[in-house]
């Protein structure tokens, strides 16, 4: 018999929570996470809004020793990491690490501190570089220093597909651990692209909004949405094999019940026009949990608030869906906790978690103006109260990767 795979712990910090509970809490109260850039001066930016963490001190997680060690997306993911295990009660051990993999993406890895020490350089020449610069910027090094952290001598990788790369990294552990390669998964990822360069070239792309700090943004869906928001955060998952979290008497939370991935090979940062690789994606995603459209009591839209995306995305989920589409409430939380790059899907998922648990979809703020080529249900403005048995998150990103995973109500 085919196995299922549990989620038994979660974790996230985001610009709108230092937990899973207040991201929560807070996402389907309609809060907010955007505000004025502060990490840096943006008075000559065209961008002046971005939705950051806020009243964060990493002292208070990590050793301060190390704290000076890790960019600031490492210092997501420990947070988020500790959480996720405190909740999962998981225990690591030299007898059980081999079997404990961990599967943390990133995007675009240190940002920040790649941009330091090449401002270093220019003004103090070579010899100032920090002799931590090269963990510090890797991709994987957030990966890497969970298993040190925490002992975990499994696979440690990350994933990089753009702002797909926590969900494909969710998947990937979810296939790991249905080989039998892994007995348990910590596994999503973590972003901290509020930087000059980071907000700079999103907005040479036009894909961010310009609207000042007083105005609603981002509005997914919206018909006078005018870009994404740049966010940063971590969400992490703790999965495991079925029969191993029951050995241990571990709460499940829910079920990652299936996975797929597709590529539009249409344009290298555009998404296919009429949203067939997401479509794929959702449909294939939903074959592989043995899932029928009509089950789906929610979805968790990519829903950037661009305007090629919301359009492309309403065309992929009505693709996959026919006229069901219609019925099944979908938000962006990306208008509360902005668009978080490689680390989006993977909070996502969290909160599809709590939405399944909870019976509650979450809101799109800022929604105002319908848009007739968005015309589904886009839970605008309040979170409702609806029977979830099965979520499903979309992740889309730059490159034309559609990442889809399904949590189901777990049942066992």
């Amino acid at each position: 018999m085919d196995e299922k795979i549990v989620i038994t712990g979660t974790g996230a910090i985001t610009a709108v929570g230092h937990s899973t509970r207040e991201t929560w809490e807070n996402i389907i109260n309609g809060v907010s996470g955007a505000g004025p850039i502060t990490q840096f001066d943006a008075s000559e930016f065209l961008v002046n809004v971005a939705c950051e963490v806020k009243d964060f001190d990493p002292a208070e997680h990590i050793e301060r020793r190390e704290v000076r060690r890790r960019d600031r997306y490492q210092q997501f993911a420990a947070v988020a990491v500790k959480e996720a295990l405190a909740e999962s009660g998981l225990e690591i051990t030299p007898e059980n690490a081999g079997g404990i993999g961990v599967i943390l993406s990133s995007a675009i890895g240190g940002l920040g501190t790649l941009e330091e020490n090449v401002k270093m350089i220019l003004e103090s020449g070579p010899r100032k570089v920090s002799p931590f610069m090269i963990p510090m910027l890797m991709s994987n090094g957030a990966a890497g220093l969970v298993g040190i952290d925490y002992g975990a001598k499994g696979p440690a990788f990350s994933v990089a597909s753009a702002c797909a790369s926590g969900q494909d990294g969710i998947g990937m552990a979810w296939m790991m651990l249905k080989s039998g390669m892994i007995d348990v998964a910590i596994t999503g990822a973590s972003e901290a692209t509020v930087t000059p360069v980071g907000v700079a070239a999103f907005d040479r792309l036009r894909a961010t909004s310009r609207a000042a700090s007083d105005e609603p943004a981002p509005r997914p869906f919206d018909k006078n949405r005018d870009g994404l928001v740049v966010g940063e955060g971590s969400g992490i998952l703790v999965l495991e094999k079925e029969s191993h979290a029951k050995a241990r008497d571990a709460e499940i939370l829910a079920e990652l019940a299936g996975y797929s991935a597709t590529a539009d090979a249409f344009h290298i940062t555009a998404p296919s026009e009429d949203g067939s690789g997401g479509s794929a994606a959702m449909v294939r995603a939903l074959e592989v949990a043995g899932v029928n459209p009509d089950e789906v009591g929610y979805i968790s839209a990519h829903g950037t608030a661009t305007p090629l995306n919301d359009k492309s995305e309403t065309l992929a989920i009505k693709s996959a869906f026919g006229e069901t589409a219609y019925n099944i409430p979908i938000s962006s939380t990306k208008s509360m906790t902005g668009h978080m790059m490689g680390a989006t899907g993977a909070v996502e998922t969290v909160l599809c978690v709590q939405a399944v648990r909870e019976n509650v979809a979450p809101p799109t703020i800022n929604y105002e103006t319908p848009d007739p080529d968005c015309d589904l249900d886009y839970v605008p403005n309040q979170a409702r109260q609806t029977p979830i048995d099965v979520a499903i998150s979309n992740a889309f990103g730059f490159g034309g990767h559609n990442a889809v995973v399904v949590v189901r109500k777990y049942d066992g």
